[in-house]
């Protein structure tokens, strides 16, 4: 009898294998239609996952939006304050722009190394082989276009116009590599520091400002603006800003490294900067066409 039942169980086993076997052969199996019960399990658990999924959509939605909201208020809080800081710093600026105007009447000075016209013009050619060294612009000498006049972008100074055609002209950028292309700029602090940017460190896409004496101190972040005083650039041309500073091979001068306020690989549209100052003769600078700007 006990045999009986141990030969009942082992028949029982291998029915259930075999059919397990069978079962899994045919779920794997390609088939365009789904038996029944398949069908009705799949249905009704799609119905199931939709009923719970929307509740729960909306109620994920809802703190979402109450989280965008929240974060709304606060950059609109901090807007708000920049705005207010703004037109507060605005009525500042035109307040010191009253009181120097007064002052430099009373001194009979009527004009400055700040003081300029603005000229807008667009890029209108590029040589790919001299990508960061040229652009040609569609302003020339019939609109009152100079040989060393600025050109600056939205984001600060590029370059300076190298030659003059009748309708059009070619400015040579700051990121050219020409040892003659110097700029004489101002590292602004406590006190006013000179240098030249003078090179472009291509690797690193840094400016290289030179000419800064040993021991004088520069941090991280300082502004650097043209000086005026190389003849032909106004004063306050924004260059761009400080990153590092290294001393030279010999050890006598420092070198900054300034990253541009301009972008020299994306340039459509400049405005070329005419000097209104006095510009002093080329004899009086003690240079030609590739002194200091």
């Amino acid at each position: 009898m006990p045999q009986f039942f141990l030969n009942k169980r082992l028949i029982i086993l291998l029915v259930s294998i075999i059919l397990l076997v069978a079962l899994i052969g045919f779920s794997l199996r390609e088939r365009t239609r789904l038996t029944w019960p398949e069908q009705f399990v799949k249905d009704t658990t799609g119905w199931v996952q939709s009923l719970v999924s929307k509740p729960a959509h909306l109620v994920a939605g809802f703190f979402g939006n109450l989280q965008d909201l929240q974060n709304t208020y606060e950059e609109n809080k901090q807007l708000k304050a920049r705005v207010d800081k703004t037109v507060s710093l605005e009525s500042q600026v035109q307040e010191l722009k009253k009181e120097n105007k007064d002052l430099r009447d009373s001194l009979g000075e009527k004009q400055t190394l700040s003081d300029s016209e603005p000229l807008p013009a667009t890029v209108i050619g590029r040589n790919p082989d001299r990508w960061h060294e040229m652009i040609i612009i569609d302003k020339g000498n019939l609109n009152g276009v100079k040989q060393n006049m600025a050109v600056v972008t939205a984001g600060g100074l590029i370059g300076k116009v190298k030659s003059v055609d009748q309708f059009s002209s070619t400015v040579q950028l700051l990121s050219s590599m020409d040892p003659k292309n110097r700029i004489s700029v101002t590292i602004q602090g406590s006190s006013n520091i000179y240098g030249f940017v003078q090179g472009f460190d291509e690797q690193k896409n840094l400016l290289l400002v030179k000419s800064i004496p040993t021991g004088t101190k520069i941090e991280k972040g300082q502004t650097v603006i043209t000086s005026g005083l190389g003849g032909m650039f106004p004063r306050g041309l924004m260059v761009g800003t400080v990153v590092d500073v290294t001393p030279d091979q010999y050890g006598l001068n420092q070198t900054a490294l300034v990253k541009p306020g301009a972008d020299f690989y994306d340039i459509n549209s400049v405005i070329v900067i005419k000097r209104t100052a006095p510009e002093p003769s080329a004899s009086a600078m003690g240079d030609s066409q590739g002194g200091n700007l």
